[in-house]
């Protein structure tokens, strides 16, 4: 019987790798850089690489492995096939079929990062002990994962989850990244709390801590615990927006948690108490009990789950 599993994370900037036991338990941890030049060609064959070195580092057997997971930045169906990874330069590709050809025929299992990374927080974060929940990253954007039954919800083309492109304002006319308006990303994302602060700077003249420095969601927040009034404006139309957009989910998916992780999270319980009143007003009584805490497993929740999409 194999006794490790690989989790791997694919970022922008670095992919992240782990070595686990079949308990979960992370026996080793690195990162390699991704090699986005000529569109993305070199980041699977690295990944080879060095999840081939590690094994030889390790004297581990092929045999001794029950798979490779990997997260990707990009919708990935339940085939394993990404469909477009815009910040790697990857058209269409089934990550699964050549990873495994790189790996001589090693198990590969392939999944959307963010959703990958709900799966880690599920098993081993925040989420654990329930098999419904909904990862929130607050980051520079809005991520999402739906886990329903214990299984990552893809739908067909792997774009199951993109809860940050949720419509939630209907006058906006700054353009998401997305090319839509009035997305959730672009209120309740570490920009998004920027961009509300800066909105209503100009809109008021109530003095304010954040008219001191540069503005940004980590000073916002460190104003609303300070008591400043216009900050704490701030985090009401953050919590607002936020808290009935995951209204929204909940009514559509009924989970038993949300679990909130990304930048933004850094600020702690405090958040909830700005999105939970905005959620108890406007959720279906059905799902009033739901409930919310903080990701606990930060940058690691991707190789977590990434590893036991594997064990699943």
């Amino acid at each position: 019987m194999a006794n490790y599993v690989f989790g791997v994370d694919i970022g922008g900037t670095t992919v992240k790798l782990g070595l686990f036991d079949i308990g979960g338990n992370v026996l080793d941890k690195w990162e390699i850089p991704t090699r986005t030049e000529n569109g993305g060609a070199n980041i699977l064959p690295d990944i080879a690489a060095s999840v081939r070195a590690k094994m030889s580092d390790k004297s581990i057997d092929k045999e001794d492995v029950a798979g490779v997971g990997v997260g990707a930045p990009g919708p990935v169906d339940g085939e394993g096939i990404i469909h477009k990874a815009v910040n790697l330069g990857w058209g269409e590709m089934n990550l699964k079929k050549e990873l495994t050809t790189l790996l001589d025929g090693m198990r590969v299992e392939g999944g959307n990062d963010a959703n990958v990374a709900a799966l880690g927080e599920m098993w081993k974060g925040g989420g654990q002990g329930h098999k419904n929940l909904v990862a929130v990253t607050l980051g520079t954007g809005v991520g999402g994962g739906i886990i329903i039954n214990g299984k990552i919800m893809t739908g067909a083309t792997g774009s199951g989850g993109e809860i940050g492109h949720i419509h939630v304002e209907d006058h906006e006319t700054e353009a998401c990244g997305c090319g839509n308006y009035g997305c959730l990303e672009e209120y309740a994302s570490a920009t998004g709390i920027t961009r509300l602060a800066n909105r209503q700077l100009q809109a008021s003249d109530k003095p304010s801590a954040l008219r001191q420095g540069e503005v940004s969601a980590k000073t916002v927040f460190d104003a609303v615990k300070a008591g400043d009034e216009l900050a704490i404006e701030v985090a009401k139309q953050f919590g607002d927006y936020l808290g009935k957009g995951l209204a929204v989910i909940a009514g559509v998916v009924n989970p038993e948690i949300f679990v909130i992780g990304g930048g933004v999270s850094k600020a702690g319980e405090v958040l909830f108490e700005y999105i939970r009143p905005a959620f108890d007003k406007t959720v279906f009584h059905g799902c009033r009990d739901t409930q919310f805490a903080l990701a606990t497993l930060g940058n690691d929740a991707g190789i977590y789950g990434a590893a036991k999409m594997v064990l699943d």
